[in-house]
């Protein structure tokens, strides 16, 4: 299967494109993490996983640190703030009747949703300094829209699900959440999870973060419906690319397992409070630098209680940062 072929949602579930078919990438993905208040359904609260988040500890556990017991702020970016927008204008677009889901309609629909979230994230205001980069920045998110119309026929489809919470508990293990962009379900239900990014797809070899996002959420629908999805599929909107998977059961225990050692992981450094830094090819986009040892930083103290809030573990009381 080519692909970048537009898409058949009658075609049999799996149809599994090979993972070396994916084009090579020009350079990191601009994707990055959603704005706050995205995904459908409510979550039990108190400390727990996303695939996000262990990916930030097993990249970094002082950016781990940064983001999910201090939760500094982030300065927003052009690239982050674009991702937002087309994932809201996608999950938006299901709304209207299949013949209205046309690429003009969807273009139509980014001033508004823009407007939006410019209400609900007021840091969003200063991103732009005219009318004129603002109507660049809207024009280059149109061109990932219509990117979408190449790929996928939204006419034929009718998602199950879209901006999907989900989470499960492991058995003495860590609380599992997640937000899936979107679930098709098969009259037979087969299941397909769908995720939208708005960077440029993996080189080939390079898959192994984006996948593991993809697995984790299989795990989580494993556990919580009682069957593997059918297929995997991520839609690169940056350069036209579909990466698809079938995941299967010794994956997922794999999967499991790795989860359950990062989370033993964390909880190691929440005890002994020691966050360390880990310099890699990732740190020009870190928004932390000035704070990072690393780079000469030192990072804050720590607030009393956080970490046992945000983890649920206590550091010993000789313990110290980072």
């Amino acid at each position: 299967m080519d692909p970048a072929a537009p898409l058949d949602p009658a075609a049999p579930l799996d149809a599994v494109a090979p993972l070396d078919a994916v084009a090579p990438d020009d350079g990191p993905s601009a994707d990055a993490p959603a704005a706050a208040g995205r995904g459908r359904g409510a979550g039990r609260g108190g400390p727990g996983l996303s695939p996000s988040r262990a990916n930030d500890f097993m990249q970094c556990p002082l950016l781990f640190r940064f983001r999910v017991i201090d939760k500094l702020p982030e300065p927003p970016s052009e690239a982050a703030a674009r991702g937002t927008l087309v994932h809201s204008v996608l999950e938006k677009l299901y709304d209207a009747p299949a013949i209205a889901r046309t690429a003009d309609a969807a273009r139509a629909m980014l001033p508004d949703e823009w407007a939006e979230l410019r209400a609900a994230e007021p840091r969003y205001a200063d991103l732009f300094t005219s009318d004129a980069a603002t109507q660049a920045w809207l024009a280059s998110a149109g061109d990932l829209v219509g990117t979408y119309f190449t790929l996928e026929d939204p006419t034929r489809l009718e998602p199950r699900e879209r901006e999907l919470f989900v989470e499960t508990e492991l058995d003495g293990g860590p609380l599992l959440r997640g937000i899936v962009d979107r679930l098709d379900v098969a009259p037979g239900g087969a299941m397909r999870v769908v995720d939208y990014k708005t960077g440029r797809s993996p080189r080939a070899g390079y898959e192994g973060s984006a996948l593991f996002q993809m697995r984790f959420y299989a795990l989580v629908l494993w556990r919580t419906r009682g069957e593997i999805p059918r297929l995997l599929q991520l839609v690169y909107l940056g350069d036209g690319h579909v990466l698809r998977h079938a995941p299967t059961e010794a994956e997922l225990v794999t999967v499991e397992r790795k989860v359950r050692s990062v989370w033993a992981n964390i909880e190691t450094a929440a005890r002994t409070n020691t966050w360390r830094p880990r310099r890699s090819a990732l740190c020009p986009w870190c928004a932390h630098q000035d704070l990072c040892p690393e780079f000469g930083g030192t990072p804050p103290e720590l607030a009393a209680g956080a970490v046992e809030h945000a983890i649920g573990v206590a550091p010993g009381p000789s313990t110290s940062a980072p």
